[in-house]
C-alpha cells in the first residue's frame, strides 16, 4: 500500500497565493476563492491513480500533478468546497486511508531576515515566481517536510498579514515559502504560516 505524506485542505486561496499558482501550474489554473487540496504520495507514480479517483469522483480540476522519484504530487481546486472535500474522500478511501495517516508536518528551517539588503534582493528576485522584493523590506523563509505543506503555510500567512508571495515550492523533499513585506506585516505573517503547519495532526514519520 502507497503511502499519504501530505494530505492539506485549504478553505479559500488567497489572492496572491492563487496567482503565484497561475505562474508555475500546468494544469487548469486556480483562482482567488476556490478551495484547493494538495495531496502527496510515494512511491510517486501512485499519484497516476490518486489524480483518476479525484477527477472521476467530483467536479474538480487539476492545478498541479508532479511526479518525482519518490514521491507525486496532486494539486485539485474547485468554487465548491463540498466538491474538493468529495475528492479528498475518494482519495482517501482508495488509498484505505484516513486523513490522519498523513504526516504530521515538521518545520525545518524558520528565518525572517530584516532590513533587507540590495544585492540580496537581486538574488531572491531572479529566482521567484511570485512578487518582487525590495531593499529594506524584511525577507521570511520557511522550510518544512513533508513539502506539499509549504502550500497552507503561504495561504494562511497571506489570510493574516498584508505580504507579498515571493516563492513557494510544494513539491519535493522539503517545502519552501519565501514571504515579503514590511516588518511588522511578517511579523504576523511568519506566526500564521508556522501555526498552520504546527496545528496539523499527522502520524510521525520520515519526512
Amino acid at each position: 500500500m502507497g503511502e499519504l505524506r501530505c494530505y492539506v485542505f485549504i478553505d479559500s486561496l488567497q489572492p496572491q497565493f492563487a496567482s503565484f499558482l497561475g505562474t508555475v501550474a500546468q494544469g487548469f489554473l486556480p483562482v482567488p476563492g476556490q478551495a484547493s487540496l494538495f495531496v502527496e504520495v510515494a512511491p510517486g507514480m501512485d499519484i497516476m491513480r490518486v489524480t483518476d479517483v479525484a477527477l472521476k469522483a467530483t467536479d474538480v480540476k487539476p492545478g498541479m500533478m508532479i511526479i518525482e522519484r519518490m514521491y507525486g504530487m496532486l494539486e485539485v481546486h474547485s468554487d465548491s468546497q463540498a466538491d474538493v472535500r468529495q475528492a479528498g474522500r475518494a482519495i482517501l478511501d482508495s488509498l484505505g486511508l484516513k486523513e490522519e495517516d498523513r504526516i504530521k508536518p515538521e518545520i525545518t528551517s524558520s528565518q525572517v531576515i530584516r532590513n533587507i539588503s540590495d544585492y540580496h534582493t537581486q538574488l531572491i528576485n531572479r529566482t521567484r515566481h511570485g512578487d518582487m522584493i525590495v531593499p529594506g523590506q524584511s525577507l521570511y523563509v520557511l522550510e518544512c517536510a513533508p513539502a506539499g505543506y509549504a502550500a497552507i503555510a503561504a495561504n494562511e500567512a497571506e489570510k493574516a498579514a498584508n505580504i507579498n508571495v515571493l516563492e513557494v515550492r510544494a513539491f519535493g523533499s522539503f517545502g519552501r515559502v519565501y514571504l515579503g513585506g514590511e516588518e511588522r506585516d511578517i511579523d504576523v505573517g511568519y506566526r500564521a504560516a508556522e501555526e498552520a503547519i504546527n496545528s496539523i495532526a499527522g502520524r510521525k514519520g520520515k519526512a
